[in-house]
């Protein structure tokens, strides 16, 4: 070998997959382990059926967060945007229906209804954080008590209740389902499908880890950034309606209490699953995970005595702040 030869190449040696893969599912197969120790009925079809559709609000909106959150985005009005739309549907299906009477008609306007309100707020946050230029954190901060004011005001400071023949109509949009497996299990498994997809084939996943990554580099490419970022809040708001929808039959009502710390759930899921909370790399399958995790340790938290069920929000505040640790370390050590 002369002096102006380089040596071929080394192919890449393949080790195993780095701790922000393995760390979640290692950490999901524990708490299957400690649930199981714990109590005998952990995993049977009904309590795992109950974690699954419990949790399948939150994923659904875990997910349009984890495409805003990897365009270096923000939406901390969620659970508050859930509640008012909530209300906003009970009102319409209520004044709807001595015209339209109990029937599918009614509760497919009250869907409507709901992915409408959702589109709008998502894109009312959208264009006042691309248009305006305003930090998404304020605007989406800002938003959370507007819609929390909202939903107070329009239930009088009490609570907003679907007529009972509607609410019986509705239910087993909740409590129904195919093969044993429940409807909010299926929407969910369906929008995760689609989410992983658009996140890893198609051209709008690459737009939000571009932006995310560095928006300067990304507008000398071409991308439209303002119009992927509103589109990432708009995806949003129209997954936080779909979740209300399989979320009021549930219940048949809506408060001022409705969705709180929904934001604090899907972040947490998001922050857990591997998506870079600064932006620039999402993972849709990964976010899945991370509320499984969330659920499984609330559940676990009911099923036993060891700590109160009331510290679960204590314990997923704790959990973002060492996902992100973890996050920084990797960094750091990468």
């Amino acid at each position: 070998m002369t002096a102006t030869q380089t040596p071929p190449a080394r192919a890449p040696r393949r080790g195993l997959p780095s701790m922000t893969v393995l760390g979640p599912i290692l950490a999901l197969l524990v708490l299957l382990a400690i649930g199981m120790f714990l109590n005998e009925n952990f995993l049977s079809h009904a309590n795992i059926t109950n974690v699954l559709a419990r949790s399948a609000f939150i994923g659904i909106i875990a997910v349009g967060m984890t495409f805003v959150i990897t365009a270096g985005g923000l939406d901390l009005s969620v659970g508050s945007m859930a509640a008012f739309i909530a209300g906003l549907m009970i009102l319409v299906m209520n004044a709807a229906l001595p015209a339209l009477g109990i029937g599918v008609p009614i509760i497919l306007l009250g869907m409507a209804t709901a992915v409408a309100a959702g589109l709008a707020a998502g894109f009312l946050n959208g264009i006042l954080i691309t248009s305006l230029g305003i930090e998404a954190f304020i605007v989406t901060l800002g938003s959370m008590g507007i819609y929390r004011s909202l939903v107070t005001w329009l239930a009088d400071g009490g609570t907003l209740s679907l007529d009972f023949g509607l609410r019986t109509f509705y239910r087993p949009v909740y409590y129904d389902g195919i093969l044993g497996i429940g409807w909010p299990i299926i929407v969910f498994a369906v929008v995760v499908i689609l989410g992983e997809i658009a996140m890893r084939s198609a051209v709008f996943g690459r737009h939000c880890a571009a932006i995310g990554s560095n928006d300067q580099v990304a507008r000398y490419s071409s991308i439209n950034v303002n119009r992927v970022r509103l589109m990432t809040y708009v995806f949003l708001g129209l997954l936080v309606g779909v979740a209300t929808i399989m979320y009021v039959p549930r219940l048949g009502s809506a408060s001022a209490s409705t969705g709180l710390l929904w934001e604090l759930e899907a972040i947490a899921a998001v922050i857990i699953g591997g998506t870079v909370l600064k932006g620039g790399f999402g993972r849709v399958w990964g976010t899945v995970i991370g509320v499984l995790i969330l659920s499984l340790i609330g559940n676990i938290l009911n099923l036993t005595d060891l700590v109160s069920p009331y510290l679960n929000g204590a314990i997923q505040g704790a959990i973002i702040i060492l996902a992100v640790i973890l996050q920084r370390e990797g960094r750091a050590g990468g």
